[in-house]
């Protein structure tokens, strides 16, 4: 059996190579023997395809949609791949899996967040990980919660955000969300990723003084806001991030104490492993071939996403696509078989999983821990973000 991995962007970013390190133990755990309550875990192969292993043949997109499309259609007509698996940019899913709808291949995603791939009435595209609906929703939640927890009443929102798919709509949904919660959004503020400074983009930030800033941005321009904001003494008092650039271990290394406070939605985080025995055994695992690299969110979906497509495989008893889709649809994977904090997979007539469940990390002393829903929160959250000049 084989499956198409349609890698997240260059070769050497950190994310992509996380993902691939996340395949490689779940290819392990499926191709082999393990004592795992994991799906497929029990037996060395897929059973009910004689002991079939499985093979991934990984391309890389660049983070571009036309290559992905171009490769999408290679691997399906050329490779003659069973399904296809990837792309993390939303604007590459998107893409590629508009070449598996057409043909009639599944397509399983487990890392972009765009809530419009799962409204495109596509019947062989599949999602297991919350879109950018279900992140906002947790952090308007999280902002109401909060303003009872520290007696503070937030008021004004801005929104910073590249202007792909991904980032373009979330700052809908929450341009949506910030209404219906009764919030003013006193800037919308979208960039091209990529962009080589941010500081127009700051002093816009700074003349608005928005009580929360959310932004929705990649590794780079993470990177470079923290920077820039620290060059331009800009102070947000609360960062509540939509994932992406903010939860890549790249960033968090790289900016250190810079980044002290930011607050990101996320499916995944280590310290729940007391909640969830699977963490830490299939987190050594991954260490292994990541250099020491623990678990982290975007690896931690596709491992999960990954799974659930083999078990689709298994379940099906065939690499017919027809049959891989039924199986798709019939997903029923309990929590206690997930490293996520959800109560399970399974999907709706739309592909997407409605098991799904977010939380929110806060990153403090160089390191996040999950800071809501309070009930499963292992550090209190800090609020305000201390200045610039409090920082040691």
């Amino acid at each position: 059996m084989e499956v198409a991995g349609n890698g997240s962007g260059d070769p050497g970013d950190q994310i992509g190579i996380d993902a691939r390190s996340a395949i490689t133990v779940a290819l392990d755990i499926i191709n082999n023997r393990h004592d795992l309550k994991l799906p497929l875990a029990a037996d060395a192969g897929l059973p009910r395809l004689g002991g079939a292993k499985v093979r991934v043949v990984v391309v890389d997109h660049q983070g571009k949609p036309d290559i992905g499309q171009a490769e999408a259609e290679r691997l399906i007509t050329q490779e003659k791949v069973h399904a296809l698996f990837g792309a993390y940019f939303s604007s590459v899913t998107n893409t590629a899996s508009q070449v598996a709808e057409r043909i009639g291949v599944p397509f399983l995603n487990a890392d972009s967040s765009s809530p419009a791939l799962t409204e495109r009435g596509f019947q062989w595209f599949f999602r297991t990980s919350p879109h950018d609906g279900h992140f906002s929703l947790v952090m308007f939640d999280f902002l109401k919660d909060l303003e009872q927890r520290k007696k503070v009443k937030f008021k004004t929102l801005a929104i910073l955000n590249e202007n792909t798919a991904f980032g373009s709509d979330s700052a809908k949904v929450q341009e949506e969300y910030a209404k219906k919660y009764g919030y003013e959004v006193v800037a919308r503020i979208p960039f091209k990723t990529g962009s080589p400074s941010l500081d127009a983009e700051i002093g816009r930030l700074k003349g608005a003084n928005p009580d929360v800033l959310l932004p929705s941005i990649y590794t780079s321009d993470a990177m470079l806001f923290t920077r820039a904001a620290k060059n331009l003494d800009y102070n947000p008092r609360l960062i509540v991030a939509q994932d992406a650039g903010y939860t890549d271990p790249k960033f968090v290394a790289e900016m250190g104490k810079e980044a002290e406070g930011a607050i990101t939605r996320a499916p995944f985080a280590t310290d729940l492993a007391g909640r969830k025995p699977l963490i830490p055994v299939v987190n050594e695992m991954f260490k292994k071939v990541s250099g020491g690299r623990d678990l982290s969110d975007v690896p931690a979906r596709v491992f999960t996403g990954f799974m659930v497509l083999a078990d689709a495989f298994n379940r099906a008893g065939s690499t017919d696509a027809a049959a891989i889709q039924r199986a798709l649809r019939q997903t029923n994977m309990p929590a206690e078989q997930l490293l996520m904090p959800w109560t399970g997979v399974r999907f709706d007539e739309k592909g997407q999983n409605t098991g799904v469940r977010a939380i929110l990390m806060q990153l403090q002393g160089g390191t996040y821990y999950t800071v809501y829903p309070f009930e499963l929160a292992a550090r209190e959250v800090i609020y305000p973000i201390p200045k610039w000049s409090e920082r040691k």
